[in-house]
């Protein structure tokens, strides 16, 4: 007895395990691709590279990065918006502060941080810049 709704459906020939395991490590290839894609393009700027600097040495709101790297607040809000999309940096509330840090992302986007971390602690500009952002009080910057 036909069953017509089975002779519809064209046969599909099954994949051997070899194949499907190709299948996974090309999907996840393509995917570690995009990734560090999306990481280096976010890196693409020096501004972000010298928020991503001064995040590696804690948390910080907009006031105190603005005020540091001399940026308005909305520059300073697209590139936080920029790296928060690939992943690098996190926010969360803090009274009436929005705190961001860098993100604990795994595999390769931190290898990528820890790279960038060791060639920019010997650049003078990002070391004073460490430095400001160590004294940066938000409860005065944040009044102006």
């Amino acid at each position: 007895m036909s069953n017509p709704v089975t002779e519809s459906i064209p046969s599909i020939p099954l994949l051997t395990a070899r194949e499907v395991c190709r299948i996974i490590v090309i999907s996840a290839y393509n995917d570690m691709i995009k990734t560090l894609e999306k990481t280096f393009k976010s890196l693409g700027d020096r501004n972000r590279l010298r928020i991503v600097h001064m995040l590696g040495h804690g948390a910080m709101c907009v006031c105190e990065i603005t005020d540091i790297l001399k940026l308005s607040q909305s520059t300073v809000s697209g590139h936080l918006r920029v790296l928060k999309e690939a992943g690098l940096v996190e926010d969360s509330k803090d009274g009436l502060w929005v705190e961001y840090r860098l993100a604990a992302p795994p595999g390769i986007r931190r290898r990528v941080l820890d790279l960038i971390a060791s060639v920019l602690a010997d650049d003078p500009d990002m070391q004073q810049e460490t430095i400001r952002a160590r004294k940066a009080d938000r409860r005065m910057l944040c009044k102006r």
